[in-house]
């Protein structure tokens, strides 16, 4: 069981629908896997791929179950979302 799952969003930088779909598997696959950690490299260009990452942060499936967001203090085009994942029944 992977405790990070990384997903790269230069391929699909310009490709709207791609980057949300990019996305909702990444966080669907951290879900199915209970993985402790997603990182994403969202690039460091113009801030609109973190811009849109941000956005899918807020979403409340995502919201309700991440522990924090940390920037990588070394490369600000790239971060890492936390899970805390409800106990399993």
């Amino acid at each position: 069981m992977p405790s990070e799952i990384k997903i790269d969003l230069h391929d699909c930088f310009n490709r709207s629908d791609e980057i949300d779909r990019t996305l909702s598997d990444a966080f669907a696959r951290a879900q199915k896997l209970r993985a402790k950690t997603l990182q994403i490299v969202h690039g460091k260009g113009s801030g609109q791929l973190k811009k849109r990452v941000q956005r899918f942060l807020q979403q409340p499936d995502v919201k309700a179950v991440t522990r924090s967001v940390d920037n990588d203090s070394k490369n600000w085009g790239r971060l890492f979302i936390h899970f805390r994942w409800p106990a399993k029944q």
